[in-house]
């Protein structure tokens, strides 16, 4: 059986990939060489633009699939990167599904204090320190921006007001990503990181999404050999944390 889903996943990347890449190709052609494709009117414009947005969704939702399965592999493309960065684009990834206008005027922001007051203007509040505030960290910087996004998207769905996310450690890269939501009750909290578990809000109503999420970033991060727990309370919100041990930059 297990073999069976693993054959069907190989087959969606196989045959989703490109269709996708010819989506996003053509949407982008529209809607920026208007001297061979004619020029669009405003409501045009944001309909290509919506289509660009959920193409890229599905983009994103592709090459996570494809992640968790290199990382069942032990396959890892190991290179050196600033954390800060990686956060950065996780972020604006996050974003980009919540609120596209706001997202793209983040993309605009280079200066650093100033893009974390923007932040924060959106309940945001982003602290990275320790030894990777300023020294590169080697692993696969793919899986590291998965694992964040995954996480950060999580607790944007179920935050009331603000979401926290803590950068540090001084060995293993630590990461901590903390909600203010109604928190996970205890008899589903066994169940969250299974494929296609959904929790429900307060009204009893499923909350967006597949349900794929946390399973896949606790396969990454096991196959990275880190770990991943999480506190909850019910009325108070969810802490999740993440550590993941650096790849040596000699092996």
């Amino acid at each position: 059986m297990t073999g069976g889903r693993e054959q069907l996943i190989d087959l969606l990347i196989h045959d989703l990939s490109s269709p996708l890449s010819i989506v996003s190709t053509s949407v982008a052609n529209l809607l920026r060489k208007a001297e061979r494709y004619g020029p669009l009117n405003e409501s045009q414009r944001r309909i290509l633009e919506r289509i660009s947005r959920n193409t890229r969704k599905a983009q994103l939702l592709l090459q996570e699939m494809i992640e968790v399965t290199r990382s069942k592999e032990g396959l890892f493309q190991k290179e050196s990167f600033p954390v800060d960065k990686v956060v950065r684009e996780s972020i604006l990834d996050v974003l980009e599904s919540v609120s596209s206008e706001e997202a793209e005027r983040l993309y605009s922001i280079e200066n650093g204090e100033e893009f974390r007051h923007c932040l924060e203007s959106n309940g945001i509040f982003v602290e990275v320190t320790g030894r990777w505030c300023h020294t590169p960290f080697c692993h696969d910087r793919k899986k590291v921006q998965q694992i964040l996004r995954n996480l950060m998207s999580n607790a944007m769905k179920y935050r009331r007001k603000r979401v926290e996310l803590s950068i540090s450690g001084e060995g293993d890269l630590l990461i901590l990503v903390k909600d203010d939501g109604q928190g996970i009750p205890p008899e589903e909290q066994e169940m969250i990181f299974q494929r296609f578990t959904r929790l429900k809000d307060k009204k009893n109503v499923e909350m967006p999404g597949l349900g794929l999420g946390l399973a896949g970033v606790k396969t990454l991060v096991e196959a990275m050999a880190g770990e991943i727990t999480f506190e909850s309370q019910e009325g108070v919100g969810t802490r999740f944390k993440v550590r993941i041990p650096p790849i040596s930059s000699s092996v």
